[in-house]
């Protein structure tokens, strides 16, 4: 990619955008009320804006590899926070995606440095799920199986936060949480519809905060 070319496109975006409304940066300048918080994979391949077909304003994004939600991350975690308790977002979204290079290095015996103490927290969802993956004979679908459950396992670490339990607590139906996958090979959004109630039935005593 050239860089002189990305300002060009630049150029081109702002024009496009003024000639359907000559007040569209302005009225970007005045604030956001996104109605989603979106936390997904830092992979080149999947732009968040763009596989969902929504406009600057409507998302609030964080990424990073393969999707993660550790608690010991204050950057995700002040995220959530900020997202759910300051934007009041209706919506959180955990997307992972099928072909993740995170999951896969999680899932290779191989000392990647820096990466170690990242990749450990995928390796603990392949512990958790570990009978079910290990039966999975396929390379292939175990490898896509485990993208899925890290997925659930995140969005139940989104769960465990105060501000999420609040806003449950609060907002009721308003509020939810949603597990998706996105197929890097057709291009299709995947709603995993994670029954969190029955995941959740026997470990809430435990993480209930509010």
């Amino acid at each position: 990619m050239n860089i002189k070319k990305i300002f060009e496109n630049n150029e081109q975006w702002i024009a496009e955008k003024l000639a359907l409304d000559k007040d569209y940066f302005m009225n970007l300048s005045q604030g956001q009320s996104p109605d989603i918080l979106y936390i997904g994979c830092s992979d080149s391949r999947v732009t968040a804006e763009e596989l969902m077909g929504v406009q600057p304003g409507d998302v609030f994004v964080h990424r990073n590899i393969a999707n993660m939600v550790p608690n010991t991350d204050l950057n995700v975690q002040s995220v959530i926070n900020f997202a759910v308790r300051h934007l009041k977002v209706k919506h959180v979204v955990v997307c992972g995606h099928y072909y993740c290079g995170g999951i896969k290095a999680a899932m290779q015996s191989a000392d990647l440095g820096i990466l170690n103490s990242w990749l450990r927290n995928i390796r603990d969802v392949y512990r958790l799920h570990q009978d079910e993956l290990d039966a999975i004979i396929d390379e292939e679908e175990r490898y896509k199986r485990l993208v899925e459950l890290n997925v659930q396992e995140q969005c139940v670490n989104v769960i465990k936060t105060a501000s999420v339990q609040r806003a449950y607590q609060d907002r009721g139906n308003e509020f939810m949480v949603h597990g998706w996958v996105f197929d890097v090979r057709t291009g299709k959004l995947v709603d995993l519809n994670i029954d969190f109630d029955n995941i959740l039935k026997n470990i809430m005593k435990i993480y209930r905060i509010i």
